[in-house]
């Protein structure tokens, strides 16, 4: 049996234990007839030309797992942002984990999908923001037909949420080969600020696929810091569909740091509804040995006198392969749109691959818009520069891709954060430099 058909089959035993009042029982199956007649996307495909999902297909994945894996603090500690207080929404197996987490109700909700479904107080935000950004396309589509679990946060207006708010995913390996699939809806009211932390990490050699679902609103003049960390086990796959909905001048930043796993895709797509928005998309890639990453973003300009910014930047080695595509549409009623975009790449192996192909769609006439793409390996006369200075050559090679990478790495706003990536930066580059960025 296909994973198609073993996904349609459940859906149907899946549905026989759901309340037929729910608030989105109609749109669960409306869900499932979209993936059903589309499937899973292939290279025909125009937006996954470059990305192939076939291996990732013939796993038998357990689609309902029997239980939740039994999980120590002190073996996840490392995963965790362990040296500030953070609110956490931790989910073992796509099981909730009250042991692991720390949620709040105070004036504030941080909490879970499944209360927000199923519990009247939450219904008035349910109906107004549930589905209402994320496409109507296969994988979001397989997603809201199996949503059941997930982190559900709600900001009100003119609340500064005064510590971070992890989401983590862990999975055990409890099964041969288990698929996840976590749904987020995150409003954040007007003149709020938060900043959120997202991870998906396998604790096993098993094979995993997640197919994740965040939706994200931002009021008028709130402020959304958003990052999302991707250094999963070589057994582990991910897609990530992330869609944020911005009103009058809100502020939405995104750092992706995409450093394992087997198959990574990144879509995230930003709207911008209101005038005076500003989006921020940024991102370091940082592979090897088979791994594959694929950026798939859209800035839709929809309202006058914007800004977007994109800053991707790769680095390749071994037989690794990265995607960059990026889509910016400016409508006419866009005008005095600012929009820039930019993603360099680096190629440490001559097996390496990068596609890169940004995009421009504009039909307004007053607007300033670029975008561009580099391809290349290191400098070799920097390489020659510090190498007459005393430092070795593998030193040196982390220096400069350090210095390559800084211009994400400088707009990271948690500085606890921001150290754990220089480490995991350094990891991946395997050396020890004594200084942070």
């Amino acid at each position: 049996m296909s994973l198609k058909d073993k996904l349609l089959s459940s859906y149907i035993a899946f549905e026989d234990h759901l309340e037929d009042d729910s608030p989105i029982h109609d749109l669960r199956n409306e869900a499932i007839k979209v993936f059903e007649a589309n499937g899973f996307p292939s290279k025909k495909d125009e937006a996954w030309k470059y990305t192939s999902l076939n291996s990732l297909l013939k796993n038998d994945y357990s689609i309902f797992p029997g239980k939740e894996g039994n999980i120590e603090f002190k073996d996840v500690k490392k995963y965790f942002l362990h040296d500030v207080d953070t609110y956490k929404v931790v989910f073992v197996d796509g099981v909730y984990s009250s042991f692991l987490s720390e949620t709040t109700h105070d004036k504030i909700d941080v909490c879970l999908m499944s209360s927000a479904l199923n519990k009247p107080k939450y219904k008035p935000v349910i109906e107004a923001y549930f589905n209402k950004v994320a496409k109507n396309e296969s994988l979001t589509s397989l997603n809201t037909a199996f949503v059941k679990e997930g982190a559900y946060i709600h900001i009100p207006k003119h609340k500064e949420v005064e510590k971070p708010i992890e989401i983590i995913n862990f999975s055990t390996g409890n099964e041969a080969a288990i698929m996840l699939q976590p749904r987020n809806l995150i409003v954040v009211g007007e003149n709020a600020h938060v900043q959120i932390i997202e991870r998906h990490q396998s604790l096993s050699k098993n094979a995993v696929l997640t197919n994740s679902v965040t939706e994200i609103f931002a009021e008028k003049r709130a402020y959304i810091d958003y990052y999302k960390i991707q250094n999963d086990s070589p057994s582990a796959s991910l897609i990530d569909n992330t869609y944020i909905a911005q009103e009058e001048s809100s502020n939405c930043r995104v750092h992706t740091f995409s450093f394992g796993g087997h198959i990574t895709r990144n879509n995230l797509n930003f709207y911008q509804n209101g005038e005076h928005c500003d989006s921020t998309l940024k991102g370091i890639t940082i592979l090897e040995e088979k791994q594959h990453v694929d950026h798939n973003t859209l800035v839709n300009h929809i309202a006058p006198n914007c800004e977007s910014h994109q800053d991707y930047k790769g680095i390749f080695d071994e037989n690794s392969t990265g995607v960059f595509n990026g889509k910016v549409i400016v409508e006419k009623e866009a005008q005095k749109t600012d929009a820039f975009q930019q993603n360099n790449n680096i190629l440490i192996s001559d097996k390496a691959t990068i596609n890169a192909k940004p995009q421009l769609e504009i039909f307004a006439d007053d607007v300033k818009c670029s975008h561009g793409c580099t391809i290349g390996q290191l400098d070799e006369e920097a390489m020659f520069y510090l190498r007459s200075r005393g430092i070795g050559v593998k030193e040196a090679r982390a220096l400069l891709m350090y210095a390559f990478a800084n211009t994400v790495l400088e707009s990271v706003k948690i500085p606890e954060l921001k150290g754990r990536i220089n480490k995991l930066i350094a990891n991946k580059i395997g050396v020890s430099l004594g200084f942070d960025m």
